[in-house]
């Protein structure tokens, strides 16, 4: 016997991808993250290869899961899919120290974060 399977979390015309345990703030991914919100997914995929952020590579990355999770799991059209959502959640965070002065001590927070998109599928308007 086995589990009942699990109602689907997204509509028909939708897919995910999720990027955990990404080293950078998530401040510093949400503002890659909202660069691609609401776009379409080949000039987000543009805009992307273009940027001079150095975590635009692995946003990139997970847009392209995305994309081929959309086509090869749920027979989505790629040329009308849309950037639905980008969100982005921290993860855990690495403390470390450094010697200050006076015998004191000086705390590092290295973040890491999580990111997820969602791609869904759009009629194109005539």
């Amino acid at each position: 016997m086995s589990k009942a399977k699990r109602e689907r979390v997204l509509k028909d015309n939708e897919a995910r991808a999720r990027t955990s345990m990404m080293r950078v703030s998530a401040q510093k991914l949400n503002l890659v993250a909202a660069m691609i919100r609401g776009k379409k997914v080949s000039k987000a995929l543009a805009e992307l290869t273009f940027s001079r952020k150095r975590i635009a590579i692995d946003v990139k990355k997970t847009l392209e899961s995305a994309v081929a999770n959309a086509e090869n799991n749920h027979d989505l059209d790629v040329d009308s899919l849309v950037v639905a959502e980008a969100h982005v959640g921290n993860a855990l965070m690495l403390k470390r120290w450094t010697p200050r002065a006076r015998g004191r001590v000086g705390r590092i927070r290295k973040r890491f974060s999580h990111l997820t998109i969602v791609v869904r599928e759009v009629e194109e308007s005539a």
